[in-house]
């Protein structure tokens, strides 16, 4: 048994709409490992169970599989949107997500966020970053402006492999530079608390000062 069959077989169990779409997910889309996942998507519905957002948003779908983990976890009215950049990625994701149980607390666009989430004049309680890596200073900086006092921001994929303290990286990956720039820019910033935990890829959880 490997560590992770261990961690698998002692949390909750994947829900099988949840499985079932992480399998179309493998089958169809280029690089499959960008879905959450089990272990990930637990801890996912787990944390907005505890937050409570109202509303939340979330900057890169992908295949849907973390939107649906957290509007698992999202009581009753509250309502999670979520931007794709890419639009070839709308006919997979969208039929996964307007089939699910949870499909009324979802709204799915497909646009940069960067740019239409600051025409909307919306105040979020939890923010989900999972997008372009070499952009997460400019997700970052977009969400304090719109997260309010006490809120909390998620961010993906921060450690990168262990490319982030691996030095010869730097000069030529542009993605871990700029998960570089996020990590050095959150972890100087007094406005917020910060944690990074090592699960997967790396997960930062951020709140925002009261």
């Amino acid at each position: 048994m490997t560590a992770d069959d261990y961690l698998l077989s002692h949390i909750d169990p994947e829900p099988p709409y949840l499985h079932a779409l992480y399998r179309d997910t493998h089958l169809k889309l280029l690089y499959p490992r960008m879905a959450s996942g089990h272990l990930q998507g637990r801890l996912l519905k787990m944390l907005v169970q505890m937050i409570r957002p109202q509303l939340v948003l979330e900057i890169g779908t992908y295949s849907g599989y973390s939107a649906l983990c957290m509007a698992e976890g999202m009581a009753d009215g509250a309502r999670l949107l979520t931007f794709e950049v890419n639009d070839e990625q709308e006919d997979f994701t969208r039929p996964w997500l307007e089939g699910s149980p949870y499909a009324s607390r979802i709204d799915f666009r497909i646009g940069d966020a960067l740019a239409e989430v600051p025409r909307l004049g919306l105040t979020f309680d939890l923010v989900f970053i999972d997008a372009d890596k070499r952009r997460y200073v400019d997700y970052y900086e977009m969400a304090m402006d719109h997260l309010r006092p006490g809120g909390y921001i998620l961010a993906d994929n921060t450690l990168w492999d262990g490319h982030v303290w691996e030095e010869h990286h730097r000069p030529s990956d542009l993605q871990t530079q700029g998960i570089c720039r996020f990590n050095d820019r959150v972890a100087a910033d007094p406005r917020v608390q910060k944690v990074i935990l090592p699960l997967r890829d790396g997960l930062t959880l951020i709140r925002k000062n009261d």
